[in-house]
């Protein structure tokens, strides 16, 4: 059996990945006596691309997925492709080529699978043309956050960078204006200028953005709170 980090599991995480790159997968597991409408599509999408089937039973799937909620379905699968700086430059040749300017999201340090999912699953819906975060310290495409994007992981790009700072530079360079999130911005996120071509930063859970990429930001904002809570998860904060 392969390792836990090429098990991509859930209805809607197998289905794009179905969709998206069925190449990926060697291997289809099914819950025994799931015949549900669902699981017949997953199916029959798998018998057209010659994909090995195979029906096992609950605990099987619960130890491949270490007790996690898989819906009944796991794909055993090559990794998701890894992007790095040396893809950048290539994204935003095509991204140049595109009508609409370049809408990028950047995320400083966020750790936790579940809020990288969503974030991906917001970023595919607001038609962000692609997420960069640093390799170190930041969570990858681990199949949780594939569980949590429903599908986001296989259409959003996804890069990681050896170095932020640099990367930053390197998109103003590219005349993409830089948007940073800090709770203590004198702008709100409705005064600022979202037009054109951007970049939105976001901090990590809990920390915010570390100096050093506030000081590459041509511009930092904050997100008015008008209640009594002073901050916002990442994922949430990312939806608004």
């Amino acid at each position: 059996m392969r390792k836990e980090k090429n098990n991509i599991f859930g209805i809607h995480a197998v289905s794009a990945l179905l969709e998206q790159n069925p190449q990926r997968i060697h291997r289809l597991l099914i819950l025994k006596d799931r015949h549900d409408q669902k699981i017949q599509i997953l199916l029959e999408v798998a018998k057209k691309h010659s994909i090995k089937i195979e029906f096992l039973s609950r605990l099987a799937l619960d130890a491949l997925t270490h007790n996690q909620n898989h819906q009944g379905v796991v794909a055993i699968a090559t990794e998701n492709k890894k992007y790095t700086e040396s893809d950048l430059e290539i994204f935003l040749d095509k991204l140049d080529a595109l009508a609409n300017p370049p809408f990028l999201l950047i995320l400083d340090g966020v750790q936790d699978p579940h809020n990288l999912g969503a974030i991906l699953r917001t970023a595919d819906a607001a038609g962000v043309h692609m997420v960069i975060a640093p390799k170190d310290n930041s969570v990858g495409l681990v199949p949780t956050v594939c569980k949590v994007a429903s599908g986001a992981a296989e259409t959003v790009p996804f890069i990681q960078v050896t170095n932020l700072a640099r990367t930053l530079d390197y998109l103003k360079k590219r005349n993409i204006w830089i948007m940073g999130a800090a709770g203590d911005a004198d702008k709100t996120l409705y005064q600022g200028n979202l037009k054109g071509a951007i970049a939105i930063v976001l901090g990590a859970e809990g920390k915010g953005l570390r100096r050093l990429t506030c000081e590459h930001c041509d511009q930092l904002f904050k997100i008015p709170m008008q209640g009594t809570v002073t901050s916002l998860n990442v994922s949430v904060a990312a939806g608004i």
